[in-house]
């Protein structure tokens, strides 16, 4: 089956995708209008003029304004996925749904991406990462926080809730890794699903080690054990049709989830064997693994690393060592 027929698929169902862009390495993002009543809009795409204008004419093929719209509905709280928000609500009016864990988060954005910052910034630092080039991906962060917004959560959903459309009802299920507030949205009688970045179909949606929705841990989080456990209960759906936050649709989820599975446990083995030859830090472990990456990315491929570290760990064959004044956090096997 070609890209395109399972878009038709979706069409029929009353769901299109607009792909808008983004100024991140991932590229565009799908947004999706949903023909129904109230006329809904699944994320917003970046705060930036070039994302409003691509979405405005997405809209317009299909007969379609922003004015229109009275419900939008966030998948998670990543900037290229509620950066229109405000806008988009000043125009239309429209309500928003959204997990209400992640309410708070989105009444003060800016305030809650700081936050974010400051959370990386220490993580990076305690795990290895240089401090001028920590210092330096902290002002980077800085900068891209224009591309999000603030908005209000005036539908909150509660994981296992329910959002009923005129024609349809989308039953509301939070799968926390790739952040701590994925959602993903059911239809049972059509069998689509929703997913945001959940499943992606050509990249590893990355498990970000991210502050929690609550600001407080008194233990680092573990996206990755999250974001496995989170695609163990998605397997179980009898999805036909997965409707995802960028790239293609996926017409089988189990056989994407089960090769996930597959390549986390080949990069946590990689990662053991790296450590045969001694004590090393996260961040030694993403140059080894990515090399210049690991500097362009640092906090990306870091996450990586302590996910599959985490991994290692839960099987008890890593274990985490004590920082010594001024080192960084290190990891050793414990074979």
């Amino acid at each position: 089956m070609s890209a395109t027929e399972p878009l038709a698929l979706a069409a029929r169902a009353g769901i299109h995708a607009l792909p808008v862009p983004t100024p991140f390495l991932v590229g565009r993002v799908n947004c999706y209008l949903i023909e129904d009543e109230p006329l809904t809009l699944v994320d917003t795409g970046p705060n930036s003029g070039k994302s409003l204008d691509e979405l405005e004419r997405a809209l317009a093929a299909h007969g379609r304004t922003i004015e229109e719209l009275g419900l939008i509905v966030v998948t998670h709280q990543h900037m290229d996925h509620i950066g229109l928000l405000e806008i988009i609500v000043r125009r239309s009016g429209a309500e928003v749904a959204g997990l209400d864990l992640l309410a708070s988060y989105l009444d003060d954005f800016h305030s809650s991406a700081a936050a974010d910052d400051e959370f990386a910034l220490s993580l990076m630092r305690r795990h290895g990462v240089p401090d001028d080039l920590a210092t330096a991906l902290g002002a980077v962060g800085q900068a891209f926080r224009a591309f999000g917004s603030s908005g209000r959560i005036t539908n909150p959903l509660r994981d296992g809730g329910e959002l009923s459309l005129r024609d349809r009802r989308l039953r509301v299920f939070h799968r926390p890794g790739h952040s701590p507030s994925d959602t993903i949205f059911w239809d049972e009688e059509r069998r689509i699903l929703l997913a945001g970045d959940h499943l992606l179909a050509h990249i590893s949606s990355n498990p970000l080690v991210s502050r929690p929705l609550s600001g407080t841990s008194e233990e680092r989080p573990r996206a990755l054990l999250d974001y496995i456990e989170s695609m163990r209960v998605t397997r179980e759906l009898p999805a036909e049709l997965v409707l995802a936050g960028h790239g293609d649709p996926i017409l089988d989820h189990v056989a994407l989830i089960d090769s996930r599975f597959r390549m986390h446990e080949r990069r946590a083995s990689k990662m053991l064997r790296m450590l045969d030859e001694g004590p090393l830090s996260a961040y030694e472990i993403a140059v080894r693994m990515w090399g210049n990456v690991a500097v362009t990315q640092a906090y990306l491929t870091l996450s990586e690393v302590l996910g599959h570290l985490d991994l290692l760990r839960s099987q008890e064959r890593v274990r985490e060592l004590a920082a010594g004044d001024g080192d960084p956090v290190r990891f050793e096997a414990t074979r």
